[in-house]
């Protein structure tokens, strides 16, 4: 089993584990309801905010083995300011992993959220070794579509109506991509 090492360093991102003091950075995210509009949770209080905090300090700060999650904070290395967070989940079966993220509105449409799960994608397949690549979001995040068309991932699955979230029937989309793709991806 290989465990990444954290933090991650990209060109304008550090990709760090949580620590005690991002309360106040992921209380100003998390608390706006545009923020949680594709999401399943709604727009939380700060009591809320801190108890997620504690939880991906506790279960979400490591990568060892097959089953595990992490829940990484995504900061600029020109500002320090945190601005996200990015998740990557490596399943325990089929060689598959999942990635997600949900990114400060004010740092929407400057490509942070393509450099950061870009990172997520070389951690997947260089030091996982994953077969395979998934993104899931609501069907109707067009925006977050997009990030992984640019990540090279394609559309796989519309699922019409599959999730009842938030008092109401979604569609879902899946996006993935195939070690052997990204791999020639980085060759050209």
């Amino acid at each position: 089993m290989y465990a990444p090492s954290f933090p991650v360093q990209t060109e304008r991102l550090t990709l760090r584990v949580h620590v005690p003091e991002d309360i106040d950075a992921l209380y100003e995210i998390r608390r706006l309801p545009e923020v949680n509009t594709y999401l399943y949770s709604e727009a939380m209080t700060r009591e809320e905010v801190q108890a997620k905090l504690d939880e991906r300090i506790a279960k979400y700060s490591k990568l060892t083995q097959p089953g595990d999650s992490v829940i990484l904070a995504v900061v600029r290395n020109d500002t320090g300011e945190f601005i996200g967070d990015v998740t990557l989940v490596w399943a325990d079966e089929h060689q598959q992993v999942e990635i997600g993220y949900v990114f400060s509105p004010e740092h929407h449409g400057q490509g942070f959220a393509t450099e950061a799960a870009r990172s997520l994608l070389r951690i997947a397949f260089q030091d996982l070794g994953a077969h395979r690549v998934i993104g899931r979001l609501d069907a109707r995040n067009g925006a977050s579509g997009r990030v992984l068309e640019k990540l090279g991932m394609r559309q796989e699955a519309h699922f019409r109506e599959n999730e009842f979230v938030k008092g109401e029937w979604v569609s879902e989309l899946v996006y993935a991509i195939l070690a052997t793709e990204w791999t020639a991806a980085q060759q050209t």
